[in-house]
């Protein structure tokens, strides 16, 4: 035997019924039982909504959470739809124009201070940051007094009253101002990843700023949108604390009409998890369509930096 000559591995050492083979198998039957462990678990409270959601009141008894109706009826969601349909209306007026509006807002943030830097742009940014960290409860009085000074503007120059406070408008604009940090910090890692060639060759070419953004930034922009628009709109439409707040009974969105769906008596539980089924649905339907845009977004770097 030479030097230079090497041994071979025994081939059933790496190969499917080897050592290997069968140490790999073990790792991936041990992911395989976290993963079905970890579904169970998320999925025994949607089982338990559910099957409460087609029992009748008298079976809709938490002692009676695991066991399956006796007697499957729609009529808690049918009641629950009636309940919670003009506040499913308020939400969607709320959310989709929100969420838009934001995702503009914050890739337009991001563009600049990524692609076109001026003096100070690091603490903008910083500054902008800050604003992620304050919480609801700490400006709900300067809000509302914001709100009420912007209705007394507006009546006095159109005549109208309760735009701002007490109405949807108001609501949107308090989470639109609100998400502008978050949002403005995805589009910023986002544009990061963008080469500064591509800008510095359509600046050559003679465009301008909204140009090149219109141009070359906003075609590539699709996955930083979809993480923005899912992130804004389910804020927007799992919102309590602006929404009980700022609106009035006329404007509340799902989430206080679901919290006033109780009995005086008797607590309706199979209304309650009809409603709370019906109020997820949106959220799961913008998830379905936009998801995939969604990981693509994360891979890409919209949540790094």
């Amino acid at each position: 035997m030479t030097a230079t000559e090497t041994r071979t591995p025994p081939a059933r050492a790496h190969g499917p019924g080897g050592r290997a083979g069968r140490r790999a198998g073990w790792a991936r039957g041990v992911r395989l039982a976290l993963l079905a462990a970890f579904l169970v678990i998320f999925l025994i409270p949607v089982y338990v909504l559910l099957v409460t959601s087609f029992k009748p009141l008298t079976e809709a008894d938490p002692s009676r959470a695991w066991a399956l109706p006796e007697v499957w009826t729609a009529q808690p969601w049918r009641v629950a739809w009636d309940k919670l349909a003009p506040g499913i209306w308020n939400s969607v007026l709320l959310a989709v124009p929100g969420a838009l509006i934001s995702a503009v807002l914050g890739s337009m943030n991001g563009y600049v201070l990524s692609k076109w830097r001026f003096p100070g742009a690091d603490v903008l940014f910083t500054l902008f940051l800050f604003g992620m960290f304050i919480p609801y409860q700490g400006v709900m009085i300067p809000l509302v007094q914001l709100l009420v000074k912007l209705n007394e503007i507006t009546q006095s120059v159109t005549g109208a009253s309760g735009v701002f406070y007490g109405a949807i408008p108001g609501l949107l604009l308090a989470h639109v101002v609100y998400g502008i940090p978050i949002c403005t910090l995805i589009f910023r890692n986002y544009y990061v990843t963008i080469p500064d060639e591509l800008i510095e060759a359509s600046r050559v070419d003679g465009a301008g700023m909204l140009r090149t953004y219109w141009s070359v930034v906003l075609p590539v922009s699709g996955p930083a949108f979809a993480v923005v628009i899912i992130w804004q709109f389910t804020s927007m439409w799992n919102d309590f604390l602006f929404a009980v707040f700022l609106t009035g009974p006329q404007s509340w969105p799902t989430t206080v009409m679901l919290n006033n769906i109780a009995g005086a008596q008797t607590v309706p539980y199979s209304q309650q998890m009809a409603a709370a089924l019906l109020a997820s649905i949106p959220t799961m339907i913008v998830y379905v369509l936009l998801g995939r845009f969604f990981m693509r977004g994360l891979m890409a770097g919209a949540l790094k930096g």
